[in-house]
C-alpha cells in the first residue's frame, strides 16, 4: 500500500482541488525538508529553525488569516490538512506551526486592534517573527482560571508580574501573547516583546518527548507594557480558551498524521521482514495489529475531516474539538505503540519513526488539555452535569 493510497474510505473524494493542492504541497515539503534529518534534530533536542521561513513562504503559518494581513486566507479544513502532513514529519514541526498560527496569530486577528494586526501578522505569517503563547503556569496547568500572573494599571499602560511554564517557542520568540488578571480579576491579553525589560525566557532541557521543539519558562518581572500593546477586544478567560480551541483543532488533525506515519512504516516493515521463512505480515497476530491500526486511523481521519467541515460552516464548538483531540491523540498513541512492537528491536532506534512518534504522543496526550480533562469536558456536555465542582 503506497503512502498516498492509504485512504480506506476515500477521503480524497471529499476534498476539493484546492485542498488537494495545498495538501500535496505540504506533503512534498515534509518529504524534502523535514524527514531527511528530523531524527537527528530530535536526538539532539534541537528545533530546526531554518524551516520557519520556508513554512512561511508556503503559507503554512496562520493559513486561515485573511490575505490582507499576510495569511493565505484558506479554509480551516486546509489548515487541518497542513497539520496532518507536518506531523507525519514530526510533532515538533506541527507544534511550531500550531502555536504560531492558533495561539499567536489567531488572538492578534480576533482580539487585536487594526494597528496590531497590520504590525504583527504579516511578519508572523512570513516567519520573519516568531511568537509564543503565555497562559499555562506551573501551578495552573489544567486550571487556567487560577492563574497568578497580574496586570496592574500604571499611567497610560500596564505593569505585568508573574511566570508561565511549558511554553512552546518561548526562548526563540520575538513576542509573547501573555494573559494576566487585572485588579478587577478580569483576564486580559498583552503583547510582550522579547526585549522588554524584566522579561526573560529559560529553555527547559532534558525532555524525553517533543524534543524537536523549543519549550520554555517565561519570567515576567515588572514588565512595562504600553497601552497600545493590550489586546483591546478580549472577553475575559473566554478569549484564551478560544485560542486553545483553535490549537486543539490542529492537534486533532496532526495526530492523524503521526498515526499514519507509524502505520505505513509498520506495514512496509512487516511485509519485508522475513521470519520462519514467511513475511511478518503473513502472521495472524501481526495482521490483527495492522487491521486495528488501519481501522482506528480511518475513523480518526473521518472525524478530523468532519471537524474541518463544521469549522468551515461556522458550526464547530469546543466540545467537537475536545472529542476529536481526545480520540485522535489516543489513536496515534496506540498506533505508535503497536508499530514499535511490530518493528521488534528495530523499533527502539531512530532509524525508524515509531519510537520518536511514540515519545512525542506522550506530550500530545497531556498538552492543550489532558486526555482526562477532555473526558470531563465531554462528560459535562453529554450529561449536563459538571464533574469539576
Amino acid at each position: 500500500m503506497e503512502e498516498r493510497a492509504f485512504d480506506f474510505f476515500n477521503m480524497e473524494g471529499d476534498l476539493g482541488e484546492d485542498e488537494r493542492l495545498v495538501r500535496d504541497t505540504a506533503r512534498r515539503f515534509v518529504e524534502k525538508e523535514v524527514k531527511p534529518d528530523i531524527a537527528d534534530h530530535w536526538e539532539a533536542g534541537h528545533f530546526p529553525r531554518e524551516l520557519v521561513p520556508k513554512m512561511g513562504a508556503l503559507g503554512f503559518l496562520g493559513p486561515f488569516v485573511p490575505a490582507e494581513y499576510g495569511g493565505a486566507g484558506v479554509s480551516y479544513t486546509v489548515y487541518g490538512l497542513i497539520c496532518l502532513e507536518l506531523e507525519m514529519g514530526d510533532s515538533g514541526v506541527r507544534s511550531f506551526s500550531s502555536v504560531q498560527s492558533s495561539l499567536v496569530m489567531y488572538p492578534l486577528w480576533k482580539f487585536g486592534s487594526e494597528e496590531q494586526k497590520r504590525t504583527y501578522l504579516p511578519r508572523l505569517a512570513s516567519g520573519e517573527s516568531v511568537g509564543c503563547f503565555g497562559l499555562t503556569e506551573a501551578e495552573a496547568g489544567s486550571d487556567p482560571g487560577s492563574m497568578k500572573t497580574r496586570a496592574r494599571r500604571e499611567g497610560d499602560g500596564w505593569r505585568l508580574n508573574g511566570s508561565k511554564m511549558w511554553i512552546t517557542n518561548g526562548s526563540i520568540a520575538d513576542l509573547a501573547i501573555v494573559w494576566a488578571r487585572d485588579e478587577e480579576d478580569r483576564v486580559r491579553g498583552f503583547i510582550v516583546h522579547h526585549d522588554d525589560p524584566g522579561f526573560s525566557a529559560r529553555y527547559i532541557p532534558h525532555k524525553m518527548s517533543l524534543r524537536a521543539s523549543v519549550t520554555s519558562e517565561l519570567a515576567i518581572e515588572d514588565v512595562r507594557i504600553p497601552a497600545h500593546r493590550e489586546l483591546p477586544h478580549t472577553a475575559g478567560l473566554k478569549s484564551p480558551l478560544m485560542c486553545l480551541t483553535s490549537a486543539r483543532y490542529g492537534i486533532a488533525w496532526g495526530a492523524v498524521g503521526a498515526a499514519t506515519a507509524c502505520f505505513l512504516e509498520a506495514l512496509a516493515y512487516t511485509r519485508d521482514r522475513v521470519q520462519f521463512d514467511r513475511p511478518l505480515a503473513s502472521f495472524q497476530l501481526c495482521q490483527e495489529k495492522l487491521v486495528d491500526m488501519a481501522t482506528d486511523i480511518t475513523q480518526a481521519r473521518l472525524l478530523a475531516l468532519q471537524l474541518g467541515r463544521l469549522a468551515d460552516r461556522g458550526e464547530m464548538t469546543y466540545a467537537h474539538v475536545s472529542m476529536a483531540k481526545r480520540r485522535n491523540v489516543a489513536v496515534a498513541r496506540d498506533a505508535a505503540l503497536a508499530a514499535r512492537a511490530l518493528l521488534g528491536a528495530n523499533g527502539i532506534t531512530l532509524d525508524f519513526q515509531a519510537m520518536r512518534h511514540l515519545c512525542n504522543m506522550e506530550t500530545l496526550y497531556t498538552y492543550e488539555g489532558t486526555h482526562d480533562i477532555h473526558t470531563l469536558i465531554l462528560g459535562e456536555k453529554i450529561t449536563g452535569i459538571s464533574a469539576f465542582r
